[in-house]
């Protein structure tokens, strides 16, 4: 197989760190109006190779489902994720540290050093770490968290879409579409949905004046 000058970027980029275990971090859905937050740490085995590595927003969701299959096989990986009652306690950024803390947390080996995309380090981390902006597209371990956490977010909005019908969870995953607002503001906000994000604060107050609203309004 010929691999492509960015893929050839990325394996170096590991086999660099042949000598220190590197968790890469990223997370998946701070934008949704519902849902959780998924963060996922990756740590890329330099003797198991995996070409195609990057920004899961650049990939197919069909290539995404196998580099997930395969990051999964040949690396190590911690999940951490927040429910949308405790980004509502805690507000998304918080709560995103801490579900990115758990992920590094569940590695079932311990880093030496952790690079998060964005901006920000969570307190509470194992070792060094830093924050690269971008980092999805720059570094392979944190382009790997990117698939993890992207992959499995949407497997389980498209569970939710099963548990909650109407919203159209499948298809959007719970980002403020102009289909997923005409159905929250139609049925009122279901069980998952963030109510300290404004549209569902909204749509909460429109249904409880309404006394015709669907039970699924009421989140009591």
């Amino acid at each position: 197989m010929t691999l492509s000058a960015k893929d050839k970027d990325c394996l170096n980029a590991v086999e660099n760190a042949a000598d220190m275990r590197v968790a890469g971090v990223d997370e998946a859905g701070r934008g949704p109006l519902a849902g959780p937050v998924v963060t996922a740490a990756v740590i890329l085995d330099p003797t198991r190779p995996i070409a195609g590595l990057g920004d899961s927003k650049t990939l197919t969701a069909r290539r995404r489902e196998a580099l997930a299959r395969e990051i999964r096989e040949k690396a190590w990986v911690g999940i951490g994720i927040a429910e949308p009652a405790e980004i509502d306690r805690l507000n998304i950024l918080h709560a995103t540290m801490t579900a990115m803390a758990r992920a590094v947390a569940r590695l079932p080996v311990r880093p030496e050093r952790v690079l998060i995309d964005g901006n920000r380090v969570p307190e509470g981390l194992p070792c060094p770490a830093e924050a690269i902006v971008k980092g999805d597209a720059r570094e392979p371990a944190i382009g790997a968290a990117s698939i993890i956490a992207k992959t499995l977010r949407d497997a389980l909005m498209e569970e939710a879409a099963r548990r909650f019908a109407g919203y159209g969870f499948e298809g959007h995953k719970g980002y403020p579409s102009k289909a997923h607002r005409e159905a929250l503001m139609a049925l009122g906000p279901c069980p998952i949905h963030r109510t300290s994000y404004a549209p569902v604060r909204e749509a909460l107050r429109i249904a409880e004046l309404s006394p015709d609203a669907p039970d699924c309004g009421k989140l009591d």
